[in-house]
């Protein structure tokens, strides 16, 4: 009797079906995708502040505790207070969502930069992405004509092990186009395209004899220097194209140029661009130096939030502000402070951001999180789920070691619309 009936046929389908839908039930990737709500922001802009920015004195007042100099003033949303010297983005409170229980053990600024940047502690067997290497790869486009990855005013972290191509294309002075984008001196398109033509047969063959992946990467940044050459999109660099009122609400300094570039290069499909704001590192004198940096930092965000919005960019353009912590609210002899990663704030507006909101609490000093503590790589979760990348997403390094997107971070769903 032959053993493959209809019966056994029919058997052997219902369960290899149940196995199977068993499987992407209990497969942890595609339960991650069902659980993620549907990606709100297409571009991220990071506003870094780089020193690490006091937050008792910027978006965590404490009127009336014994170390607070600075007057708390209302925003546009109930219950939101921050320091009297961001009266601009007061008027925005409805769209800041203030995380003000950020948390990590990383107090020297070489690690904490790191750590902010990547969502990991440093380790010195691995080079981890930063954000906008993992954006880049993820969600950019390979074929841009600019690159998908911008940092003004200051170098970011780059993309570690996903390669040079995913690194960011670093803007020294927003005042100044990119440089070195026209033919050199003697040479037309045609001996231009020779002489690349040449390089890129070099490389095949250093490539083809020494696999080395590197050598991809600077074969995709060449090509993409050339595309970026010949590209219209290179306007977007240029502030001085801008209104001149428009120039003078985001403030005349090398932030506010920096701020006005980051909305144009949304425009232009650019995914991730860190603005730099330097100088927060307020060992001695924080109170005059960090009102001086706040007036600096109020027109330019303020600006930037108010210009996303009026061309209906602000939704699909996630807005991060941060430094790598905060600062004691003790006050030290030299009347300033000094490193404090047990407590400090970020803030998050746009991009599928719950507005209008503070997040969590320290207590009556800053000096502790009294209340919903967040981590660094849950805040990483939550920008990368609102992006549309899979936090937990694993892929492994060069030398064989699985890393995910963030260390082990969970998304926070108050802080998303």
């Amino acid at each position: 009797m032959d053993p493959f009936t209809r019966r056994t046929f029919l058997s052997g389908m219902t369960g290899s079906l149940a196995a199977l839908l068993a499987s992407r039930v209990t497969d942890p990737r595609a339960a991650r995708a069902a659980a993620r709500p549907a990606p709100r922001a297409r571009a991220c802009i990071v506003l870094w502040m780089n020193g690490g920015p006091s937050h008792i004195d910027t978006f965590d007042p404490k009127p009336g505790a014994a170390t607070a100099r600075f007057k708390a003033i209302k925003t546009r949303a109930r219950g939101l207070e921050i320091s009297e010297h961001l009266p601009l983005l007061a008027e925005h409170g409805d769209r800041l969502a203030v995380v003000r229980s950020m948390t990590s053990k990383e107090g020297n600024h070489d690690r904490a930069r790191y750590l902010l940047h990547t969502g990991y502690s440093p380790n010195p067997t691995v080079k981890h992405p930063s954000l906008g290497g993992w954006v880049t790869e993820e969600i950019g486009d390979k074929a841009a004509e600019i690159p998908g990855f911008v940092s003004i005013a200051g170098p970011s972290v780059g993309a570690g092990f996903l390669g040079l191509q995913n690194g960011p294309f670093i803007v020294g002075d927003p005042k100044e186009p990119p440089q070195n984008v026209a033919y050199a001196k003697n040479v037309d398109a045609a001996r231009f395209a020779r002489r690349m033509a040449a390089l890129d047969g070099l490389e095949r063959r250093l490539q083809d004899a020494t696999s080395d992946p590197q050598l991809a990467g600077r074969r995709a940044i060449d090509e993409q220097a050339v595309r970026m050459m010949r590209s219209s999109k290179l306007a977007a660099f240029d502030v001085s194209q801008e209104p001149e009122a428009v120039q003078r609400a985001y403030g005349d300094t090398k932030f506010g140029r920096g701020c006005l570039m980051a909305r144009r290069l949304v425009e232009s499909g650019v995914k991730v661009i860190e603005v730099v704001l330097d100088g927060w590192d307020t060992h001695q004198d924080n109170f005059e130096r960090t009102k001086k940096l706040m007036a600096q930092l109020d027109p330019a965000f303020s600006s930037l939030l108010k210009d996303l919005a009026e061309r209906r960019l602000l939704d699909s353009t996630l807005v991060a502000c941060m430094g790598e912590f905060g600062r004691t609210p003790r006050i030290n002899a030299q009347d300033g402070r000094d490193h404090f990663p047990a407590a400090w704030s970020a803030v998050l507006a746009g991009g599928g951001v719950r507005g209008g909101q503070a997040y969590g609490a320290t207590n009556a000093d800053g000096s502790q999180v009294a209340d919903k503590p967040v981590t660094v790589p849950n805040l990483f979760a939550t920008i990368t789920t609102l992006l549309g990348l899979d936090p937990g997403k694993t892929v492994t390094s060069p030398i064989g070691r699985p890393i995910s997107i963030t260390d082990d971070g969970t998304p926070i769903a108050t802080l998303m619309g």
